[in-house]
């Protein structure tokens, strides 16, 4: 039996690598690499699933917000970045064999005609109880209910998407 499509929220500081990058790689494909959070490690590992759908989130921007749609095509697998020396998330305490880190693979599926800020969650009723907007919420992989996906798609004029 196949297991329910499930949806996340991915955040990423446009600055380092934004919906515009993912939609200038040659696939509109990249592996999400770099997270240094155990939680969020765990749901890279163990949750997230091919052909779950993702909201790329641009943090640390004014204002920041849903900037648009990706899915999993690849699940997870070790992140290599935290092998190489010379890349910034390296990890001395991971390694091939004792792997600590987890990406996977995200494709492209469209960009906002705009972004999505979070004021504008903030004040839809709707979104009240997601993960994004509860007080202290910082991981930079969350869970989305459908609903919530749903109505996010709605807002950006996306509906049925």
């Amino acid at each position: 039996m196949a297991k329910a499509k499930k949806y996340w929220l991915l955040k990423t500081e446009p600055t380092s690598y934004s919906i515009q990058d993912l939609a200038a790689e040659p696939t509109q494909t990249t592996h999400w690499d770099g997270v240094r959070n155990y939680q969020a490690r765990n749901i890279l590992r163990d949750e997230m699933k091919r052909g779950d759908r993702v909201f790329i989130y641009h943090s640390n921007a004014k204002p920041p917000g849903v900037a648009g749609v990706a899915v999993v095509t690849q699940e997870g697998y070790p992140d290599f970045t935290a092998w190489d020396p010379d890349d910034k998330h390296y990890d001395p305490k991971s390694s091939q064999t004792d792997p600590r880190w987890f990406m996977v693979d995200v494709r492209l599926e469209f960009v906002f005609e705009r972004l999505i800020g979070l004021p504008e969650l903030r004040e839809c009723a709707a979104l009240r109880d997601m993960e994004l907007l509860r007080k202290g919420s910082r991981l930079s992989i969350q869970p989305v209910r459908k609903k919530e996906f749903d109505t996010i798609l709605k807002l950006a004029g996306m509906a049925g998407k």
